[in-house]
């Protein structure tokens, strides 16, 4: 084939030279740096499709490497492990496109490659259907991992510092810097099957009968197994609900794992004494978790690990936290991991203030939410209808519609920052009984819909998946062993018989009671809401610290969302309890905070006794 286009470039001056060769032979994703001649077109085949990608270029991103890593990234499970298990390929016969009318075709394309617009953010890539000739075109987003045009810097501690600029908000009820449609955000360049960083496609969730939801999905190795990892917008209308899952997408993408800088640190915590976080006081596994599972590692602290740089900024200094806390899907599979984390904490933004101030809030929020649920908290009930926001009420409106009641309560413990969890309580008691989701932010109206998003959205479908699933979530409420992955959690609540482990805070209520969504925002060392975002940061860290914790920050921002002008981090307050999924994997009942929080808080009269944790599996989605 390479011959061919060859003779057809011959004919047509000016065509580039072009060179053929099959895909999926190797794997890319651990491959190292490749060679490729400047201006020459790579034509990438597989089965019965031709990926005509952009010249190779001298020094610029978006190389023929990128393509080929970003179609491997993109395939299906099967081929994915296929390629990437180590064997041998081989070709499965002679393709019988070999004709003229598909060179003629290919020649056409590698000529069109070789005239990239000059104003065009990515370079395009163009694929044909070899049995229709049917073409279609993607951009191709450059992968800031490629080993042949990406730059990974070791990581460092000068390069962890943390400096927040002044970021002023662009609307003065808003916590973000610039409106969503401020972003040169192309739904085509994240979301396609060709080179989709983010997954194949995005999706309208059409079972979502409140919302108007999207939903996309990429897959990331992990050992022997790849994981797929879900991302979506939750909001009114489609098209800014894919905007919000895309922003979503390249958050998760960036905390998964360390993409933008390669791990540089070794060493057991004994020798990094003061320098490093200790992850005793972030939470470990019990002894009865290691007796039930030998494989998984314990931490010691005179065993190495691998270490990442954060910056505190309590003490205005560099920090090392360990790679595991910091990403939630660190190579090596879960037998090297002495815990599993989650995206808590992790938050973007249109400046680095913005992306620590709603980590913080995510931080803060769970960690309220766990002390109240573990401690059987009875909290205070807010009345909805003292809302401002039209939206908002309607919102709840439109849930009664369903046949659910939206209830909220205040969970502020520790700090003076409005915590608000929200329920979905399914009025005539059967299947899809309950759906929990919470919020936080310095503006009341904020938080509460920042949990009423996700009992909207998770409510008028739990129903169904309750119905779907029932005999396996009985074994769970039998067995809360059985309670595994993130999604067992909340699924269980949808049986009607999980109710009474909820009676604590939703039974034996007087409307009256209730108390005003404003309210929130008040009483002693409550929060002004400033117009810049970092004079809210630093409001919020003074609150953090003055109760003796740390705020650490880790920057984890990927090249493609820099290009954005976006910034991902991890906030990390140890200390505070983090939130975990799996029944025997639950770090916040062996810690001290479980126990006092609440009495310091004035929600109880003495500390939490050892036979007073709440006996069920959390229900946070």
């Amino acid at each position: 084939m390479t011959a061919a286009l060859a003779e057809r470039a011959g004919r047509h001056p000016g065509t580039p030279s072009a060179v053929v060769t099959p895909l999926g032979r190797r794997d890319e994703l651990n491959a190292g740096a490749a060679e490729f001649t400047p201006d020459v077109v790579q034509v990438g085949l597989y089965g019965h499709h031709a990926v005509v990608g952009p010249p190779a270029a001298e020094g610029g991103p978006g190389c023929p490497g990128c393509l080929a890593r970003r179609w491997q990234s993109v395939r299906a499970g099967y081929l994915r492990d296929a390629i990437e298990s180590g064997g041998e390929t081989r070709a499965t016969g002679t393709p019988p496109w070999r004709t003229d009318f598909v060179v003629d075709a290919l020649s056409a394309l590698v000529a069109a490659a070789a005239r990239r617009p000059r104003a065009a953010r990515h370079p395009w890539v163009r694929l044909l259907d070899l049995e229709t000739l049917r073409v279609a075109r993607f951009p191709l987003v450059p992968d800031g991992e490629c080993p042949s045009c990406g730059a990974r810097p070791d990581d460092s501690a000068e390069a962890a510092r943390v400096t927040l600029e002044p970021s002023p908000k662009h609307a003065p009820d808003s916590f973000r810097l610039r409106p969503l449609g401020a972003y040169d955000l192309a739904p085509e360049a994240f979301a396609n099957p060709v080179t989709g960083m983010l997954g194949p496609s995005v999706v309208p969730d059409l079972t979502s009968a409140s919302t108007s939801s999207t939903v996309g999905a990429f897959t990331t190795r992990s050992g022997d197994y790849l994981r797929e990892c879900y991302w979506g917008g939750h909001t009114g209308t489609y098209g800014a609900s894919v905007r919000v899952g895309l922003l979503e997408g390249l958050e998760r993408y960036a905390g998964m794992r360390a993409r933008a800088k390669r791990t540089a640190v070794t060493a057991t915590f004994d020798d990094l004494g003061d320098t490093a976080l200790d992850p005793r006081v972030t939470g470990l596994y019990s002894d009865t978790f290691h007796a039930a599972e030998p494989d998984a590692p314990r931490f010691a602290p005179d065993r190495p690990v691998r270490w990442v740089w954060g910056w505190s900024l309590r003490e205005d200094r560099p920090v090392l936290v360990p790679e595991v806390v910091a990403y939630y899907h660190a190579p090596g599979g879960v037998r090297r991991r002495f815990v599993q984390e989650s995206s808590n904490g992790c938050a973007s933004g249109g400046s680095l203030a913005e992306a620590v101030y709603h980590g913080l809030m995510e931080t803060i929020e769970r960690d309220a939410f766990l002390l109240a649920w573990f401690g059987r908290a009875r909290l205070p009930e807010i009345d909805p209808s003292s809302s401002v926001r039209p939206a908002t009420r309607a919102m709840v409106d439109r849930l009664a519609m369903y046949g659910y009641r939206a209830r909220f309560f205040d969970t502020r413990v520790t700090f003076p920052v409005p915590v608000v969890t929200a329920v979905a309580e399914r009025v005539d008691g059967g299947p899809g009984l309950l759906c929990f989701g919470a919020g936080a932010s310095l503006d009341p109206e904020d938080a509460l819909a920042g949990g009423l998003c996700e009992i909207a959205t998770d409510s008028v479908n739990l129903r169904r998946r309750t119905a779907r699933e029932e005999r396996r979530l009985r074994r769970m409420a039998d067995d809360f062993d059985e309670v595994r992955v993130l999604h067992d959690h909340p699924l269980l609540y949808g049986l009607p018989e999980m109710g009474r482990y909820t009676d604590f805070l939703l039974r034996g209520r007087d409307p009256a009671d209730r108390v005003r969504l404003a309210s929130l925002a008040s009483g002693p060392g409550a929060l002004p809401v400033s117009t810049d975002l970092r004079d809210d940061v630093e409001a919020c860290v003074g609150a953090v610290t003055a109760r003796g914790f740390d705020v650490v920050v880790v920057d984890q921002t990927v090249a493609e969302q820099r290009a954005l002008g976006f910034h991902t981090v991890k906030v990390l307050v140890p200390g505070l309890v983090p939130i975990d999924f799996g029944w025997s994997r639950q770090r916040g009942p062996l810690m001290p905070r479980v126990r006092t929080a609440l009495r310091e808080a004035g929600l109880r009269d003495d500390d939490l006794p050892p036979d007073g944790l709440n006996p069920a599996p959390h229900p946070f989605p």
